[in-house]
């Protein structure tokens, strides 16, 4: 739960498309910084506590439905968190609204973003899947 207050952290403070992440970028051949990739995924850790809760607190007793209605909400954050920082980009200074997007030149980065949101939460439902199994198994 601590890697997205601390990539968005060092994201903040450099802008994410200025973070030092030379290392990735030039070993794999990338045109861009892609640490807000990174970032992107990491919020969808956030579905595990979701669906935690949801099963503990009986909310949910069906797993599947569980980790879709957890991945769902993680889409939905993303999608509104994407809507309301282009709502910003336009409305703002022009040099500080692209700052904020850190698109980077990229016209499809709102959409990968939301991607790198739930494959992080499709993740995190894998995680918490196989958890529970191991669980329910002892």
């Amino acid at each position: 739960m601590f890697a997205l207050p601390l990539l968005h952290t060092i994201g903040g403070h450099y802008t994410f498309e200025r973070v030092p992440f030379d290392f990735i970028t030039d070993t794999f051949g990338f045109e861009r910084n892609h640490y807000d990739r990174i970032a992107h995924f990491s919020v969808g850790f956030y579905a595990y506590p979701i669906a935690e809760f949801l099963l503990k607190r009986g909310v949910v007793v069906n797993r599947a439905a569980v980790s879709i209605y957890a991945v769902c909400v993680i889409f939905t954050v993303a999608s509104v968190y994407e809507i309301f920082e282009w709502i910003y980009a336009i409305s703002a200074d022009p040099s500080a609204g692209l700052a904020v997007l850190g698109s980077q030149g990229d016209i499809w980065d709102a959409q990968k973003d939301m991607l790198a949101d739930g494959l992080g939460a499709l993740f995190a439902m894998i995680s918490f899947n196989l958890i529970e199994r191991d669980k329910s198994k002892s």
